[in-house]
């Protein structure tokens, strides 16, 4: 039986305990071996025996590993991570100032949610709205991307500000969707 002792401290950030660089960018296959490798070194039938510290250890450590897990496959998860890694603290409710070419695209996707149950089709307007977030979330996680792929480097306050930017489109993608399961339920 492995020790859980012999284990890298419950300290380690997310990247350490997967044994993979602080990166943007991660390698999915590794990050689901390594995941894999890390649930069979903790999980509970390997200490079925062992003392209720051990056994509370690997409690924690399996917490851990699936929180750490959850984090690091989400790209949104994953970027926030890095930016707190780096020592900025990410306020969810602060209100950046936002480009104006951004605000104006908010807007005009705003508009149409809006009037998108008035249409013809509301369902071809409400999936060309759906496929307008699609790419900008795209642009925005390219853009994550550049900035925390080598973190040291990366202009934080502009990380900071594309994620709130992804934040926006995430709540304009759920009023989509709330307004798309209406238009399904009125079928």
């Amino acid at each position: 039986m492995t020790s859980l002792a012999g284990n890298a401290a419950l300290t380690q950030n997310h990247f350490e305990l997967f044994s993979l660089p602080i990166s943007f960018t991660v390698d999915r296959q590794q990050l689901s071996a390594n995941f894999r490798a890390l649930q069979q070194s903790v999980h509970p039938d390997r200490y079925a025996n062992a003392s209720a510290q051990e056994k509370r250890l690997s409690v924690q450590r399996a917490a851990q590993i699936n929180e750490a897990h959850q984090v690091l496959k989400s790209p949104q998860r994953r970027a926030r991570y890095i930016i707190e890694l780096q020592g900025v603290v990410f306020d969810d409710q602060a209100n950046p100032v936002m480009e104006p070419m951004f605000l104006m695209q908010q807007m005009e996707l705003r508009e149409a949610l809006a009037d998108v149950k008035s249409k013809a089709d509301p369902e071809s307007e409400l999936d060309k709205i759906l496929a307008a977030l699609k790419t900008a979330k795209k642009d925005i996680l390219d853009k994550l991307a550049e900035q925390l792929n080598t973190p040291a480097t990366a202009d934080l306050d502009k990380a900071s500000l594309l994620m709130h930017e992804l934040q926006f489109l995430d709540k304009l993608q759920s009023e989509s969707e709330v307004i798309e399961e209406e238009l399904m339920d009125s079928l």
